[in-house]
């Protein structure tokens, strides 16, 4: 049948783009696999550990270098006729460094107050300076926490060898270099010489240098370190203290807790060496990182400055600031750094940065915008290059002296409660009751958990009698988490009793007078009749009870508003918010060389912790 159709028609041809498209796909599946077998993992950012082994050199001798006093300085305060003079010592060698941007060995003595014939008697004990010999640059100061401290003046010490039979130099004086010195100040030391024939212009530093042997180095002959002597310092900012929201315990009248805004920075100068593979630098995980290290862009060179400035404000040296030293590490050593950090009070965490010869520099840190901001690492370290580690570390109190802290059934505070300590009693002074919890979180440096140990060794040489425990932040970041979480859990449970204490414990008001009165006669009619001191006795507490009641209200109140204003500025609102009184600035006050918390406008604490 012709009209039959075909049960079995023929396939249509193929059209010539169907293989051009074939060809097509082939091709770009060519160029993936391509792409995909010579693509290369994304190098890590630059810095971090860095293992350049020290260069090598004979090994050296021991030096003690004395700055014992000053005479004829010029006057820096036209208003007292005098100054505030310290050194800043700085030692040159011929010993090769690692890199170019190794910072210099350093020496800072504490400032005399208002002396222009200053008197130090400071040591400073080197190991390792070469027999090439060494140059000393001493800088003379006149300490000015308003402004920029005023130069008064170089002193330069020159040895162009050492041996073991040189005889040293034995309170020498030195002319000091006016060239660089304050106009403004010899222009006053000018004027006051007109009138007074004892006065002369020129002035004169006397220094001794002492050998003390040769240096046993190990594989540290290409370097020099300080030994000692451990000198310390605490400096207080209240200013700023009220800005981060960071307190400083201290004690009020008739044994209250009181607690005052203050932001503290301390430093510690560790008896060195630091061991020399704890060597990092800073991690370009920003490509303005390097510009802000180096100074090299116009960008760097601006927060290059404000890190700089930043360093000098929360490490600033005013009348407030609190010295001490040690000869070597010791017991007491290791209490002054509990002291320094609060002991096991409030839950607190540091930010720390090491510095290669030693110096250890450290503050409270927290999630807190004024505190994390104040807290970074690098401006701790003064926007060095190279340190020698860095990271965060809190302390912990053991309820068992004589056993490690990762011993099974060895409890810690926080976050258990334990007996013998705070909040509710002072703290043990034996370093064996505490631990030091040390990590490597820090970003802008990244150490290496590998040397971890090695900074352990470190400390507990440093710190003896004291227990240490350090924690990788990746290898034991949820152990980690887990033990920072409970430090602020205490720190937010123990800052809930702090109530602001008016300068005056003895003044009440009309009303609070009538209602101490109320109760002092509900007090009689419940007890009876009692004697004059212990009715007296009892009616100076029932005062403090109503001062500390009606404060707490204040707080309250304080507190109730700042949370609506903050949730009314995360809301968008806008208009003029409430202005709150002020509550003082909290600031310090030295008396018989203790530094002692003024009275006025102070956080307190009563003894049960209770607002």
């Amino acid at each position: 049948m012709e009209n039959e159709k075909d049960p079995h028609p023929s396939q249509p041809k193929d059209h010539r783009s169907d293989a051009f498209a074939t060809k097509f796909v082939d091709k770009t599946a060519s160029w993936q696999h391509k792409a995909t077998s010579n693509k290369k993992e994304k190098p890590p950012p630059a810095g971090g550990l860095d293992e350049t082994p020290v260069p090598d050199a004979p090994p050296g001798y021991t030096l003690k270098f004395t700055f014992h006093r000053a005479t004829s300085l010029p006057m820096a305060d036209i208003n007292s006729l005098s100054s505030d003079p310290y050194l800043y010592v700085q030692l040159n060698t011929t010993l090769t460094p690692r890199h170019k941007q190794d910072p210099y060995l350093r020496f800072r003595t504490p400032t005399i107050r208002r002396s222009t014939d200053p008197v130090w008697n400071c040591d400073w004990i080197v190991a390792n300076v070469p027999a090439t010999g060494f140059k000393l640059k001493a800088r003379i100061y006149d300490e000015d926490p308003a402004d920029h401290d005023d130069r008064l003046g170089n002193v330069h010490v020159h040895a162009d060898s050492l041996s073991e039979n040189w005889t040293g130099i034995r309170e020498q004086g030195y002319k000091i270099k006016k060239r660089m010195g304050s106009k403004r100040a010899y222009a006053i030391r000018g004027c006051a010489a007109m009138f007074s024939r004892g006065l002369e212009m020129s002035g004169t530093l006397f220094v001794s240098v002492e050998i003390l042997g040769k240096t046993e180095v190990g594989n540290n002959g290409g370097r020099a370190w300080t030994v000692g002597p451990c000198a310390w310092s605490r400096h207080l900012s209240p200013m700023i203290g009220r800005l981060a929201g960071t307190k400083e315990p201290g004690q009020g009248k008739e044994g209250t807790k009181t607690e005052q805004y203050n932001f503290q920075a301390n430093q510690i100068q560790l008896a060195g060496p630091v061991p020399s593979q704890l060597y990092h630098r800073y991690v370009e995980f920003k490509p303005f990182i390097a510009g802000m290290f180096t100074a090299k862009s116009l960008r760097g060179r601006i927060l290059n400055r404000a890190l700089h400035h930043q360093h000098s404000r929360i490490y600033n040296y005013d009348r407030t600031t609190v010295y001490g030293s040690f000869p070597s590490p010791s017991k007491d050593m290791t209490l002054q750094f509990l002291n320094l950090v609060h002991h096991d009070v409030g839950g607190r965490i540091f930010t720390y940065v090491l510095e290669l010869d030693g110096m250890w520099r450290f503050t409270e840190t927290g999630k807190e915008f004024g505190i994390d901001l104040l807290s970074k690492h690098t401006m701790h370290s003064d926007v060095n290059i190279y340190i020698a580690f860095s990271g965060e570390f809190f302390i912990r109190r053991l309820k068992t002296p004589n056993r490690e802290p990762q011993e099974s059934g060895q409890e810690t505070h926080p976050a258990a409660e334990i007996e013998g300590g705070p909040p509710h009693a002072d703290p043990p002074n034996d370093p064996a009751y505490y631990a030091l919890y040390i990590d490597n979180d820090s970003g802008t440096y990244r150490p290496s958990a590998k040397l971890l140990p090695l900074l352990k060794k470190f400390m507990q040489k440093n710190l003896p009698g004291l227990k240490v425990v350090t924690l990788d932040c990746v290898a034991d970041s949820e152990k980690m988490g887990k033990l920072k979480k409970e430090q602020r859990e205490r720190k937010k449970a123990e800052g809930k009793g702090t109530v602001f204490m008016q300068d005056d414990s003895s003044s009440l008001s009309s009303s609070d007078e009538e209602e101490l009165e109320e109760r002092m006669r509900e007090f009689d009619d419940a007890d009876g009749e009692e004697g004059g001191k212990d009715k007296e006795k009892k009616k100076r507490s029932l005062k403090r009870e109503i001062k500390e009641s009606k404060v707490g209200t204040w707080v309250h109140g304080d507190h109730v508003r700042e949370e609506r204003e903050t949730k009314e500025d995360m809301q968008g609102a806008h208009g003029e918010a409430k202005e709150g009184e002020g509550q003082g600035n909290g600031e310090l006050k030295q008396e018989g060389g203790e530094l002692m918390p003024k009275q006025d406008n102070t956080v307190g604490i009563n003894e049960k912790g209770e607002k």
